[in-house]
């Protein structure tokens, strides 16, 4: 599909296989796609782009060129916390684990996890990110998150987390009183000004009241101040089993009820988990357009359940895929949410058409770029240039009779090759083209020895060992 009156670029990816998840679902074998500034002007066979001049040629012989991955529900500033917290269900794993975590990580620990963290996800071809963060969410460090990941050359948003005042559900729970230490206003002033601070830029902000146990009434104010602000907004709803019954105990009612009933249930609903819903709310989210963003490996990890794929899907939610953190989903790999999103649907159904491997690609992209409102997760002309290239030729691909099922079923983070964003080549052969990886690498080694003392968390170091047999 060529759509552009100049034969002038500056990237062009010419022989591979190109599998475009456009309307028509194209796939090139081989194939070509023009880069221009930030946008891909063309896209079609070798032959129909022969007559575009270059700035750079890559020839992608043997490989996959897609749309990069967006990793539509992550925790970035975890990734200090890699390997701790194992054998846990949510709760411990947050009051003896993630809590203690986040109340004692500073700024530079923060931005050192996040650093490392999105470079592990452009390494494995994400160009996209919706990073809830929610330590320390202070404005210096929550626009600090923001420049990170662009340094890393990612594009996103961070989802920054807002607590506010105890709710009556919060008491169920028994969640600790230092997650509220700031007042509803000052949560909502710090997001505004987050906002503002970080608006036209590449990696933006969202308001994210953090979950089922926060204040009412901050919610519907974090709500408006999205739509004052025209940006979306975050939440956790409904992850473990236990969270919708908690609320109906408290409240009466089920959260996506209340959501619908208080009219903040719209299209700019991003919400993260999404397992435990009941038929009712399925058809509200449906109706509202809004995002559902389905963590499955996370999901798995913490034995929280299956998603309502296809309910939610043909009611008209817009689900896409996540990764939820390296604390407990362990890497920045796309291509594992795909195959494990997969897995977790034929398993809960025992039904092999569940959820085929065309459909979970689109799942990590088109619909991860619906999810965050950006122009991107399709080649088509016209489309941000984000694009991921995987080597085919991997021993571990072999024979390669079907690309898509190859990628979905074989592939792996670490046959990524090249990663770009915007036209801009951010990964390539191995190495960043952005930050210096050992230093990364390095910090982040530090400072999590810095956080797991300063935290108290040493017990969680210390291997477990099977119960002593009578």
């Amino acid at each position: 599909m060529i759509s552009s009156d100049s034969t002038d670029c500056d990237l062009l990816l010419t022989g591979g296989s190109v599998i475009t998840v456009d309307d028509r679902r194209a796939v090139y074998e081989p194939g070509a796609v023009a880069v221009s500034g930030e946008r891909i002007v063309a896209v079609g066979t070798p032959d129909e782009l022969d007559g575009y001049r270059a700035e750079r040629v890559i020839d992608c012989t043997g490989k996959a060129v897609l749309p990069g991955f967006v990793d539509s529900h992550t925790h970035l500033f975890q990734s200090l916390g890699r390997g701790l917290g194992e054998g846990m269900s949510l709760y411990p794993w947050l009051s003896d684990f993630m809590w203690p975590y986040a109340r004692q990580i500073s700024r530079e620990q923060a931005w050192a996890g996040v650093r490392l963290t999105a470079l592990e996800a452009a390494r494995a071809g994400t160009t996209a990110v919706v990073d809830d963060h929610y330590a320390p969410v202070d404005l210096e460090a929550t626009v600090g998150v923001a420049r990170t990941i662009e340094e890393v050359g990612l594009r996103g948003v961070v989802a920054r987390g807002i607590y506010g005042a105890p709710a009556e559900v919060t008491r169920h729970y028994d969640i600790p009183d230092y997650l509220f230490e700031l007042s509803p206003e000052e949560e909502l002033e710090i997001t505004r000004a987050a906002i503002e601070a970080t608006a036209g830029r590449q990696v933006g902000v969202w308001p994210a009241p953090d979950g089922n146990f926060i204040e009412r009434q901050l919610i519907i104010d974090s709500v408006a101040l999205a739509h004052e602000l025209d940006v979306r907004w975050h939440f956790h709803c409904s992850a473990p089993q236990t969270d919708p019954a908690a609320y109906v105990s408290c409240y009466g009612e089920r959260p996506v009820v209340w959501m619908q009933r208080a009219g903040i249930l719209d299209e700019r609903a991003a919400l993260s988990h999404g397992v435990w819903l009941d038929d009712e709310e399925v058809s509200y989210i449906g109706e509202a357009g809004a995002g559902v963003a389905h963590c499955p490996t996370s999901n798995c990890y913490m034995a929280d359940g299956a998603i309502r794929m296809r309910d939610l899907r043909s009611a008209g939610a817009v689900v896409s895929l996540g990764t939820d953190g390296s604390a407990c989903d362990h890497r920045q790999d796309m291509f594992e949410q795909m195959k494990q999103a997969i897995f977790v649907q034929r398993l809960t159904t025992l039904e092999p058409t569940a959820l085929r491997s065309e459909e979970v690609l689109e799942l990590a992209t088109r619909e991860g770029a619906r999810y965050l409102g950006i122009d991107a997760g399709v080649l088509a002309p016209g489309k941000l240039a984000d694009i991921a290239v995987v080597d085919l030729d991997r021993v571990h691909l072999q024979p390669l009779n079907r690309t898509i099922s190859t990628l979905v079923y074989a592939a792996r983070g670490s046959d990524v090759v090249m990663t770009i964003v915007g036209g801009e080549v951010i990964y390539e052969n191995g190495s960043s083209t952005k930050v210096d990886e050992a230093e990364v690498i390095a910090e982040a080694r530090a400072r999590s020895a810095e956080l797991i003392d300063k935290a108290g968390l040493h017990g969680l170091l210390v291997p477990w060992r099977p119960p002593e047999q009578n």
